[in-house]
């Protein structure tokens, strides 16, 4: 078969333009930058991207008089502020002069703490010092004491938490947080009174769900515990402005909403967005069961949080190159509306997108679960059919 036959098949054997269900071309999908590239520069208006982003935001719902603000810093003004006790935190509890009473108690699954002689004391959701006040009124009511005693409550250690987290967040479902694995156990200060930890935060549980997607409103995020609702604004806790954090308790729910539109000031690292992306990627020619050879991974890669699709295209070593063989490659991003569930499939250009200075306007974020796959240039393509067209021709001289 002839060179200019070969570049026949290679044409008729290309990829059609992909179908997509949203409307992509008008910049109504998930992200506005999945709209295609337009090619006459002098006639089209640079980054519009956020601008169409934006256009179909709800309002945000901050603002109410139902929001607790997390910059509220003193626990008389915000409930939620504090150490608070939950299932299986244990604690020490010491009173002056009795021995049979003092000694350290975990914090039953009812939410209580069980002394003994005494009835069950209430802690779960409550701070060492209200336990410390409903103690001593606990211990004069049964006429233990003619007056309160001098005794102290302190934490030794918290357990996990088990938090339900749904809404606009990439991975909705129960976690577990603040658990410490045995080699991580610090026996000083296990051994010490008072405690602390940071693993049982709101972040955490975010985190631990897979971060805040692009579409959530952060400015009333809801904590359901005991039947209560709190409503909170976490917009300085994702730019950092406010390092405030609520500790959670096993059963509590958070619920983070949607304002149903992208927006780009969130495809950021932040303490409470995805800690990463795990991307899975293809950039060989022939189908293989690894990647190794590419220096990827064998199902997936890791990238930042905020990597954009050209990005993860050069980390996945389909740039550069001869120029020869190499230019004119094209490269196709798979992904998912996480708002309808719909799917979405972009293909670029690669030479295109390098060479066009205003291209972050047409470059989508990578989100976690995309895939990327790259497809050779014209000149790569027919060398493998002449590859195939040449084992085809050796088999059939060989069957003749």
């Amino acid at each position: 078969m002839s060179l200019a036959a070969a570049a026949t098949v290679s044409a008729c054997t290309s990829m059609r333009t992909p179908d997509n269900i949203e409307p992509v071309e008008s910049g109504k999908g998930y992200q506005s930058q999945y709209r295609e590239p337009v090619v006459a520069r002098n006639s089209m208006e640079f980054l519009q991207s956020s601008m169409i982003n934006e256009s179909t935001c709800l309002p945000e719902a901050g603002g109410s008089l139902d929001v607790i603000p997390a910059k509220w810093s003193s626990p008389t003004l915000n409930p939620l502020l504090g150490e608070k006790l939950s299932r299986n935190d244990m604690v020490q509890v010491t009173i002056d002069g009795d021995n049979a009473l003092s000694g350290t108690f975990v914090v039953s699954r009812d939410g209580t703490l069980k002394l003994p002689y005494l009835g069950a004391v209430p802690a779960q959701g409550r701070t060492a010092v209200d336990v410390e006040r409903i103690l001593s009124a606990a211990l004069v009511s049964a006429e233990f004491y003619n007056r309160p005693p001098r005794l102290t409550v302190r934490i030794t250690d918290f357990a996990s938490v088990v938090v339900g987290v749904k809404g606009a967040v990439f991975e909705p479902h129960a976690v577990e947080i603040g658990g410490i694995t045995g080699d991580a156990l610090d026996a000083g200060r296990q051994n010490a009174l008072g405690a602390s930890t940071e693993g049982r935060n709101l972040a955490a549980a975010l985190r631990a769900a897979g971060g805040v997607r692009p579409d959530a409103d952060l400015s009333s995020v809801e904590l359901h515990r005991a039947g209560r609702v709190y409503r909170m604004d976490l917009r300085g806790v994702f730019d950092g402005t406010d390092p405030t954090d609520i500790m959670m308790l096993s059963g509590d729910e958070i619920v983070v909403k949607s304002r149903h539109c992208f927006q780009d000031d969130l495809m950021r690292p932040g303490p409470i967005s995805p800690p990463g992306v795990s991307l899975f990627l293809s950039n060989l020619t022939q189908p293989a069961a690894g990647n190794a050879v590419s220096a990827i991974g064998r199902e997936v890669r890791q990238m930042p949080y905020g990597t954009r699709f050209m990005q993860a295209v050069v980390d996945s070593n389909c740039v550069g190159g001869a120029k020869t063989t190499n230019a004119n490659r094209s490269a196709v991003l798979f992904s998912r509306n996480p708002i309808t569930g719909v799917s979405v499939v972009i293909e670029r250009d690669i030479e295109d997108l390098l060479r066009r200075g205003d291209r972050d306007d047409f470059d989508p974020y990578v989100l976690p679960g995309d895939a990327v796959a790259c497809y050779d240039s014209t000149v790569t393509g027919i060398a493998e059919i002449g590859r195939v067209l040449g084992i085809v021709g050796t088999g059939l001289l060989i069957a003749q």
